[in-house]
């Protein structure tokens, strides 16, 4: 459960906790935990009935809906609680399903609630100094990576410095898929396809096309990512130590991460060789480039380390890829089940492009309709649908509740972005609902919020939507697609599959005709 229910799977959570309690260890954890509803006098959010031990669990284990972000809004609408509270072993959880929930804690209360829980899978590499910018604890030291990230990493000047990253690898995917169209009827992966376009493009503007260690740093991420968005019961019972033991979790992230930040040392050592040879000028800095020369040129409140440096490139690098590779097949998966949709969109591109060889950046400016489509497919699909756990600093009062300090507190940006109280035919794909231009995701608009608000909100936003707009308008421009075997629309599965980010479950395979040839 590292990333504490973003990445909830429910039968993996019941067969561990089965397995768990079948060990035994119920009567030892029934003496040992000092297990309760919440202090005298306080008034916690209403949620669902809770058990000794185990607390909530089992209205989100023994449940239809195998998702937690469906899962719980599931539970906040049937016990009327836009602010809920839930109890997961010893982990106090508050979760926020609707705008003013979210508002209040995103804007109203953010500093007390800008800080990430740093659970048991995670701490052994916070506190040994590998603090980057996505576990960083609310201080002096985090607010001067977001300035960093901000001003210096993915300020809009940076993202457009790296177009002609994301411009090649556009232009190979294309050529991939025309060459791929010489043998009619035969489908191709759009999402593999994609992923491997957004991790190469990610992977050339975090540490440089002349990266050796491709292969093992991607594995090592893959590896990584899979531990922290699976489960481990010592992060629900974190003073258990027999919990502890059992998961395991927390040995297997460490090892991993050393791997990975080995690999960092040889990237900081390749730029390190690179700069001293003279061979790298401002114009073409990669991300990890400007790191080195900011940490060289030092007057930082608090100095950055090279572990600092090294997390903030791996944080970086996983928050860039894995939501634009979902972001991508979720589009293509709600245009083909929505041919009106597909069929604006192919348009607007083509009317405007004129039968150009390539769309670059400077044809996006004028696709409104397919800004739209991105805008629809982030409201039914966010990447993070619970956006990233946050801690309550200090003891707070949401909406007339108490939330006790040291609680965890969710968001629950799915079920606000879906909820027919707000949207109008709310699961329906219909990119036209953007259109008057009332509502954004620059987090002022909590009935929307993908990339979060306030202080703990995503500052990769436009890092991620640039790669997202080239490779959608170049699919959508060169190509005609089509379901393969005589599927019809309605029948395309949308099912989910929880890891750092929400992907479909099953692969789109899709048939393609070139319809505008690309320049290759």
């Amino acid at each position: 459960m590292v990333l504490v229910l973003g990445a909830l799977a429910m039968e993996q959570v019941a067969n561990a906790l089965c397995l768990f309690l079948v060990a035994l260890l119920l009567p030892v954890l029934l003496l040992k935990l000092n297990w309760h509803g919440g202090s005298a006098g306080q008034r916690l959010p209403p949620g669902p009935s809770r058990l000794p031990v185990i607390g909530s669990l089992h209205h989100l284990l023994f449940t239809r809906i195998p998702l937690a972000h469906r899962a719980m809004a599931e539970l906040s609408r049937r016990h009327g609680a836009p602010l809920m509270y839930l109890r997961l072993g010893e982990v106090g959880l508050v979760v926020a399903s609707s705008p003013a929930a979210a508002q209040e804690i995103m804007r109203a209360h953010d500093v007390a609630f800008a800080s990430r829980p740093w659970i048991p899978s995670v701490r052994p590499a916070m506190e040994r100094g590998a603090v980057g910018l996505v576990f960083g604890r609310y201080g002096a030291l985090w607010r001067q990576l977001r300035r960093i990230s901000v001003l210096e990493l993915l300020s809009a000047k940076r993202v457009r410095s790296f177009r002609r990253v994301r411009e090649d690898e556009t232009r190979r995917l294309v050529a991939a898929f025309a060459l791929a169209a010489a043998t009619p009827g035969e489908a191709v992966n759009v999402g593999k396809r994609v992923a491997a376009l957004t991790a190469d493009a990610t992977m050339r503007a975090m540490v440089g096309d002349q990266f050796e260690w491709r292969e093992e740093f991607l594995r090592a991420i893959e590896e990584g990512s899979r531990l922290v968005s699976g489960f481990s019961l010592g992060d629900l019972f974190p003073t258990s130590r027999l919990a502890s033991f059992f998961s395991r979790t927390a040995g297997q992230v460490t090892a991993v991460q050393r791997k990975t930040m080995e690999l960092m040392d040889r990237a900081v050592r390749q730029h390190e060789e690179r700069r001293r040879a003279g061979t790298t000028v401002d114009d073409d800095e990669d991300i990890l480039d400007v790191l080195l020369r900011v940490h060289k040129e030092g007057g930082l409140e608090v100095p950055l380390t090279m572990d600092i440096i090294k997390s903030l490139v791996i944080d970086l690098f996983s928050g860039g890829s894995d939501t634009s590779a979902a972001t991508l097949g979720w589009a293509m998966s709600e245009l083909m089940r929505n041919p009106g949709a597909m069929e604006k969109a192919q348009a607007e591109v083509r009317s405007r492009l004129q039968g150009k060889p390539a769309v670059t950046e400077d044809d996006l400016h004028n696709l409104r309709y397919l800004k739209l489509v991105i805008k629809e497919t982030l409201r039914l699909h966010p990447p993070l649908p619970l956006l990233l756990p946050r801690e309550c600093m200090e003891d707070r009062k949401v909406m007339g509740y108490d939330v006790p300090k040291g609680t965890m507190v969710l968001v629950n940006a799915w079920a606000i972005a879906t909820d027919p109280e707000h949207w109008d035919d709310a699961d329906a794909f219909k990119p036209e609902r953007f259109e008057d231009g009332r509502i954004d995701f620059k987090g002022t608009d909590f009935e929307f919020i993908p990339f979060g608000a306030g202080r703990r909100m995503c500052p990769g936003a436009t890092f991620a939507l640039a790669t997202v707009e080239l490779v959608l308008a170049s699919l959508l421009y060169h190509f005609d697609w089509e379901l393969p075997g005589g599927v019809m629309p309605g029948e395309l599965d949308m099912d989910e599959r929880m890891g750092m980010s929400v992907m479909r479950k099953n692969d789109l395979c899709l048939c393609h005709v070139v319809r505008v040839p690309p320049y290759v």
